[in-house]
Formats: structure tokens, C-alpha cells, sequence
């Protein structure tokens, strides 16, 4: 199987790891990658927004499968292109790919499909900000409609911040605030049937303790031991099914990668967004622990052949990333500081890049995720923070804390 990969971010290093690892795979390209996939995959340029680009670099290189890594190639419709082309695409189409691109789309699916979720408004005015603020109260939520990168959610006390920050956003969503922990689960979905992979928890706020603002992710870990045993169960007969179900009826198949972002709460789980594609940083943690073979997955999704298809099996033990941040992220970051200690084993790419001389300098927010996994969560954690500490990147920042205090046991 000829893979291209689309895309340059750690969750495409972290897909090309594991494709790099398949048997099954005897060529993969990457586009456009970054200094990590060079070393694993054959690199081309890309403008990953421009679907007629992405079907001919698929066409030029004789894919017989696409994997669409970022939301933005895929809400552009790339996943389209490629398929109009005749090869298998992993990723929705543009209708379908909505999910994410609108959050007020995906509250209609959700309300059609009876998924339990936060009460919202959506809101286009000022007026309907502060009515809606006023409503729901605090914390204030408050989400740009569009894709943000993973910074277009507010989480605040302060009504005033709510009240600007729906102000730089145009449509938003004010919601009502969701209380307890959060869980990642993706799920693999050829539109009709749905495998789910292993949970996993991201930490989103750039501060130890959760402080400060959102960023695209900072860490992750998995499994959950936390959680009730049936919680995937319940999540794939009460979210995912009946979200795909919908999508279906309304004839936008949704082929790919669904990813359900839950909120643990009091009264069971609630979905606080979906995403239509592998989350960052939470993949680096899931697939280092997917034993089986992803290519086949993959292409069992895009192809509709993923009923009956084998169920994930799953390595024993623990990971952990915790991500690297440039100087100044989430704001505009620092770039082209040098960096060492990048190419340690476990240490995953995002933002980098290989200058003439070979000296792998910073080309973006997030820079690195530092991956390790062990025999349980502290022996991972521990492996994971030994490799930040090898890591050196002028102004670089971290959390201390990821995976250091896991939920207490939710009650079954």
C-alpha cells in the first residue's frame, strides 16, 4: 500500500510513525512534513488548503490511500478531490467535515440525533452575547463558531473577557459550562459502522493547574483507568452511532476520524465538541499503544469495509507526550530558534524544520511532543519528562503537570 500523508503537525509525524511501522505499507509520502516525517517518509510541498493540489499530489504519486491529518484541508473539501480521483481518502467530505468547521452545525446534528450535550445559543450580536451570558451565567463558555486551531474557546468567570472575546469572533456559540473531567475518543467510522480506539485525556490550557489560556493541546496520556468500564459503550451507543446515523440520513456520509470531545459529568457524559479529525496531542498517546497493523484500519474506514473488521488491539502499560511550546504560544510565536536534543527516540515533531546546515531550528507554536510510554502511568510520565529534560529551545515552555493527577475513579 502506497500512503500519502497530508499535513505537517505532530499528529502526521505521530500517523507516519505508526504507517512507517505497518508491513503492509511499502511507500509513504508526506506533505508537506516537517523535519520529524523527513526522516520516515518521502517529503513534497503542499498547500494543504487547496484541494485540486492535494488530489494531483495524490495522482502524482500513485496513492492508494490519502490520510488527511488537519481539520482545515478537510473542511476546504480535499477529501472530496481525492475521492473524485478514484483513491481511498481517509477523512469526510467538506459537508460532512462541518462538524468542526461549524459548531452550530454540529449542535443541529446533535439535537437531531438526541445527543446529550450543553444547552447553547447561537449568537451573531453583541445583544445576543449578553443575553445569552445572562442566561447561562458563569463560567462563562463561549466558542467561535468557525476553526480556531484549538484556541476559539473561552472558559471564564469574567463576563466582560466572555463578552470580548465573542467580540473578536463574529458568530459564536455561548454555552451553558460543563462540569468534570474531559475524555478524547476517537472513533473510526466508514458511515455507517464505528470501531472506537482507546480514551484519552488532552490538557488544553497552557498553564500547570490548568491556568491561562487555550492553546491547540500542551499534553496527554492514556488509557484511562479512571473511567467506568462501560464508558465506551455508552459513549459509541448514545454519541457516535447516533451522530454518524444522522449524518447519513441527511446524505453527508461521514467517513474518517470522529473525534468526541466529553465532559464527564454528574449526570453521565456530554459531548462539549466534536472534531473530524485525530486530535493533538491525543494521537501521539493512542497510537503508542495501537498494536494492530493502522494502514488497514485506515483504509478499512475509507473504503466502507469496517464491519466486522477486527477490533484494535491494544499494548499493556501506559504513555504519555508532553508538548514543547515556542516563546510567547499561544500567542505569535518565536521561530527559528535552534533546538537540541530533537531527535531522541520519542520525540515527535510539530513546528521544526532543518535549516541548510542541518541544524533543526523551531517553525512554530507547538515544536515538539516528548512521547514516552511504560509498564503503568507514573513510569511513563517519568520516561515522558526525562526526554523534555534532554530537549533544549531558547524561551521554550512546558506544563510540569501533565498526567500528575489523574480524575479519582468515577463511580460505576
Amino acid at each position: 500500500m502506497r500512503v500519502l500523508v497530508v499535513g505537517s503537525g505532530a499528529r502526521e509525524h505521530a500517523l507516519c510513525l505508526a504507517l512507517a511501522a505497518d508491513p503492509a505499507v511499502t511507500a509513504l509520502i508526506c506533505a508537506p512534513g516537517n523535519a520529524g516525517t523527513a526522516t520516515i517518509a518521502e517529503h513534497r510541498p503542499l498547500d494543504v488548503t487547496d484541494p485540486k493540489a492535494v488530489a494531483a499530489l495524490a495522482s502524482g504519486v500513485r496513492a492508494d490511500l490519502v490520510v488527511i491529518g488537519p481539520e482545515a484541508p478537510l473542511v476546504a473539501g480535499a477529501a472530496d478531490a481525492v475521492r473524485a480521483t478514484g483513491i481511498a481518502c481517509f477523512g469526510p467530505s467538506r459537508q460532512a467535515a462541518q462538524l468542526e468547521g461549524s459548531k452550530a452545525f454540529a449542535k443541529d446534528v446533535m439535537a437531531a440525533a438526541g445527543v446529550p450535550t450543553a444547552r447553547a445559543r447561537v449568537c451573531d450580536t453583541a445583544a445576543e452575547v449578553d443575553a445569552a451570558l445572562a442566561e447561562f451565567g458563569p463560567p462563562y463558555v463561549v466558542k467561535d463558531d468557525g476553526l480556531a486551531a484549538g484556541k476559539g474557546v473561552v472558559v471564564t468567570a469574567d463576563r466582560q473577557q466572555a463578552a470580548e472575546h465573542a467580540a473578536t469572533c463574529g458568530r459564536v456559540l455561548v454555552e451553558e459550562y460543563l462540569d468534570g473531567p474531559e475524555v478524547s475518543l476517537f472513533c473510526l467510522t466508514d458511515g455507517q459502522s464505528v470501531l472506537p480506539l482507546l480514551p484519552a485525556q488532552d490538557f488544553k490550557r497552557i498553564g500547570d493547574g490548568d491556568t491561562g489560556p487555550n492553546t491547540g493541546g500542551m499534553g496527554a496520556y492514556a488509557p484511562l483507568d479512571w473511567l467506568p468500564a462501560d464508558t465506551v459503550e455508552q459513549v459509541m451507543r448514545q454519541v457516535a452511532q447516533p451522530t454518524v446515523d444522522e449524518l447519513r440520513r441527511r446524505g453527508t456520509p461521514f467517513t474518517g476520524l470522529l473525534y468526541v470531545g466529553l465532559a464527564m459529568t454528574a449526570a453521565g457524559p456530554r459531548v462539549i465538541e466534536f472534531n473530524a479529525r485525530f486530535g493533538d496531542p491525543e494521537t501521539q498517546v493512542v497510537l503508542a499503544l495501537l498494536e494492530s497493523p493502522l494502514a488497514g484500519l485506515l483504509h478499512a474506514a475509507a473504503t466502507g469495509k469496517l464491519a466486522g473488521y477486527p477490533p484494535p488491539r491494544w499494548r499493556a502499560g501506559a504513555a504519555v507526550t508532553v508538548v514543547i511550546a515556542a516563546a510567547n504560544y499561544p500567542g505569535r510565536p518565536r521561530l527559528d530558534d535552534p533546538i537540541t536534543g530533537g531527535d531522541q527516540p520519542g520525540v515527535i515533531h510539530a513546528g521544526t524544520r532543518r535549516d541548510g546546515d542541518g541544524v533543526l531550528r523551531s517553525a512554530g507554536g507547538r515544536v515538539l511532543s516528548a512521547t514516552a510510554v511504560g509498564a503503568d502511568l507514573a513510569e511513563a510520565r517519568e520516561a515522558a519528562y526525562r526526554l523534555v529534560a534532554g530537549i533544549e529551545l531558547a524561551g521554550s515552555q512546558h506544563r510540569t503537570d501533565i498526567a500528575g493527577a489523574a480524575p479519582p475513579p468515577c463511580q460505576d
